[in-house]
């Protein structure tokens, strides 16, 4: 949604036949994103949708308002979209005058700018799309949670499995974006944490348009690695990682920002139930669930179950029942969601998958953790420089 000016889209779904005879409580709240100009890239295969987080939130709309039509719990959804250079900060104290529930679809500085503004406090904001482990860490607010999975997250799942597979013999190629040198270094952090060597690294140098020459380019640039079982590849853009798999000196596989990658969500889970959520998005959304839309949903979904249990639209009861032992969400992914008490990090399992397949579902077997196995993934609490949850 790339409007010329500040779009605001009023969303009210509402069940066919079915009026319920009162709303005893009104639940407004906003999908607020700032829009960010995506990098030019080699191929132009997968564009970016327009509403990707967007849709997500509507199909948990619709699915809260199922239950929410019977117990007198009107929600309505406001989607607001701020151009580049636009000012996000107006629409984020315009958005909070009119709901205390904030979806918050933006870079990681700008979610720190939003929970920052005084109108901010004592709202409940949601996090669906920055992974930065700066938000879960030092710079974490007490008035954000977060619903899109740390990085840290993505990468302890890949590495989980790297374990298992015994591949643990890696090289790294990093991309020349800033993103890139970030999740690289996540990696590296990741690998560390699970005993798995990065025996070499590599910088992403080319301008070659690598559609026409990567069957040159690539085996010579991977030729001088070390013998190594995986080639890891920090590419957070989508560039140039799609070429490097299958192109390599050796026959190796490829993983990190492609091939074999951890994610929140992708369009090959089929089991749990999934399938039906997957359905469910295709029909609204004409197009696959992706990790951001999933993000939005389980924020929204959460909000919902919070309502339910606790008959309020307060935020700060709804965030102490959040943050509470007894929240759990049906996420679809064979384990009940919860939040971290610590830092507000939506504890989830992570499919590790290439382009067509699931091909596991992290944590695995016999990674251990003394209080939740999905704490395993990412920053654990004795980990975390997050003080603003109170320890």
């Amino acid at each position: 949604m790339t409007a010329p000016k500040l779009a605001a889209l009023a969303l009210a779904l509402a069940l066919p036949g079915f009026a319920p005879a009162r709303a005893e409580i009104q639940i407004p709240m906003v999908y607020l994103r700032q829009e960010v100009e995506a990098p030019p890239v080699l191929s132009n295969l997968d564009p970016i949708p327009e509403d990707r987080g967007i849709a997500g939130a509507e199909v948990a709309l619709a699915d809260t308002m199922t239950t929410g039509s019977f117990m007198g719990h009107a929600y309505a959804l406001e989607v607001v979209s701020v151009e580049p250079g636009g000012d996000l900060a107006a629409a984020a104290t315009a958005a909070l005058a009119g709901s205390r529930i904030v979806f918050l679809d933006a870079p990681a500085a700008d979610v720190l700018a939003v929970a920052d503004l005084p109108e901010a406090k004592g709202a409940l904001i949601f996090n669906v799309s920055a992974g930065e482990g700066a938000l879960r860490g030092a710079d974490c607010r007490v008035n954000v949670l977060h619903t899109i999975p740390e990085d840290a997250m993505r990468a302890d799942a890949l590495m989980q499995v790297l374990v298992k597979r015994r591949w643990t013999r890696t090289v790294l190629v990093i991309g020349p974006r800033s993103e890139d040198q970030v999740f690289a270094a996540v990696l590296k952090a990741s690998a560390r944490k699970y005993g798995v060597e990065i025996l070499a690294e590599k910088a992403w140098t080319f301008d070659t348009d690598l559609r026409r020459a990567a069957g040159q380019e690539i085996p010579l640039f991977t030729q001088d690695f070390p013998d190594h079982d995986v080639l890891l590849i920090a590419d957070e853009a989508d560039d140039f990682a799609r070429y490097v798999q299958d192109n390599t000196w050796l026959p190796r596989p490829v993983a990190g920002s492609d091939g074999l990658r951890g994610e929140g969500w992708a369009a090959v889970l089929e089991q749990w139930g999934a399938v039906q959520l997957q359905n469910r998005f295709e029909k609204t959304a004409g197009r696959d669930m992706l990790a951001r839309d999933y993000a939005a949903w389980t924020a929204l979904r959460t909000v919902g179950e919070a309502v339910t249990r606790t008959n309020s639209a307060d935020p700060a009861v709804l965030r102490d029942y959040i943050l509470s032992k007894d929240f759990a969400l049906d996420g679809f992914k064979g384990r009940s969601l919860s939040y971290r008490g610590w830092n507000g990090q939506l504890r989830q399992p992570m499919a590790v998958v290439n382009a067509r397949a699931l091909v596991e579902l992290a944590p695995l077997d016999g990674f251990l953790h003394q209080t939740n196995e999905m704490d395993s993934l990412g920053t654990d609490r004795p980990e975390s420089a997050c003080t603003a949850f109170g320890g």
